[in-house]
């Protein structure tokens, strides 16, 4: 039988977010109906209602997010009711190219619920990510779920399905940050602290915390940043050659994804030092760079797709850090909202005031 839930919805591109009354169907073949327990508020959310993403309206905004299994679908073996998940943007098919070379990381046909919800009229909804979790119940492929330790606080354990993930796996997965290396972050917002948070947890000996916003610096220290560099006055390229006896970096990390802030890690970088870039640009952004320097300064220049993560892999190993008190997740929940709060969620986050608003259920 079809639930009638709450949850948040963008009509229109650039319009309020509103809540509405939706339609969420029972679970078919292969897929899982949640009741979200908790949902980050992620600047991903924020992109679907600008209409950066596409212009499939509307959508049904939220993808950070833990709950609990309600029903499962037919065929589905790995996951029962009262399954406490948390849910993942995407869900490797295991068939396509890349699964078949070993690869599930960069899946090209993730799986997502078939069976549309919809708004009261019968309009299907766009769920965000495949997702949509700013919702009292929602519906996903059951491969997008994976169950973690019960013992995890919701609005903490949401986190890793997106922004954490990303940022923690930007610095393990992508960079391969490793024991004894250096590491500069350029961006301390969510992601950015969640791979200054990786980078030390995987033996960074030296972690350079980039940014314009000295507060962001501050929490950037929280997480393990060894050095901190405000960029709004100083060159940070020189900074952080300058606290790296004049070499530069071995990974830089790119949580901001724009041409300039690209631009300070590729060349805040050690000679073969590698970038990595986690933030996401603006479909507009260009940036030109000297072959020359491309050339010469050799490394590795890489985009990290959701930290490159296997959800069904790291998300538990994550979660099992939290537990032992190794990963401070309950750091990055600046407050906790309703979904009649989001709206101003997304301006608190536009102005810089949060790491993480997260709505709970």
């Amino acid at each position: 039988m079809p639930h009638e839930v709450r949850a948040v919805v963008a009509v229109k591109k650039g319009a309020p977010v509103e809540v509405q009354t939706i339609v969420v169907p029972d679970p078919g073949p292969g897929e899982v109906l949640v009741s979200v327990q908790a949902c980050g508020v992620c600047h991903t959310d924020l992109h679907y209602r600008e209409g950066a993403i596409n212009d499939d309206f509307p959508f049904l905004l939220g993808h950070e997010a833990a709950g609990t299994i309600e029903a499962v679908g037919a065929g589905v073996t790995d996951l029962a009711p009262g399954d406490y998940v948390v849910l993942a943007w995407r869900a490797p098919c295991g068939t396509c190219r890349s699964c078949r070379r070993g690869r599930p990381w960069y899946c090209f046909d993730s799986r997502n619920a078939a069976r549309p919800m919809t708004l009261l009229d019968g309009t299907p909804l766009t769920p965000a990510l495949g997702i949509g979790a700013f919702a009292e119940k929602t519906l996903v492929a059951a491969g997008q779920a994976v169950k973690i330790d019960p013992a995890a606080r919701p609005e903490a354990a949401g986190l890793i399905g997106c922004g954490v993930m990303a940022g923690y796996g930007a610095a393990v997965n992508t960079g391969k940050v490793g024991n004894g290396d250096t590491v500069a972050v350029i961006g301390c917002g969510g992601v950015g602290n969640a791979a200054i948070a990786g980078a030390c947890l995987n033996g960074a000996r030296k972690v350079i915390a980039v940014d314009i916003d000295d507060h962001k610096l501050n929490l950037a220290e929280k997480f393990g940043a060894t050095h901190t560099v405000n960029s709004l006055g100083t060159d940070p390229v020189e900074a952080v050659r300058a606290l790296t006896d004049g070499f530069g970096v071995d990974i830089a990390i790119d949580a901001v994804g724009r041409p300039e802030t690209y631009r300070q890690a590729f060349y805040m970088r050690d000679h073969a030092g590698t970038l990595v870039q986690v933030g996401v640009p603006d479909p507009g952004m260009r940036i030109d760079l000297p072959l020359i320097d491309l050339f010469s300064r050799g490394g590795a220049l890489k985009s990290s797709w959701y930290g490159d993560c296997l959800p069904s892999r790291d998300f538990p190993i994550l979660i099992d850090q939290y537990l032992y008190g190794l990963l401070d997740l309950n750091s990055f929940v600046t407050e906790t909202i309703s979904l009649d709060e989001v709206e101003a969620a997304f301006a608190k986050m536009h102005r810089g005031e949060v790491l993480r608003s997260v709505v709970v259920l």
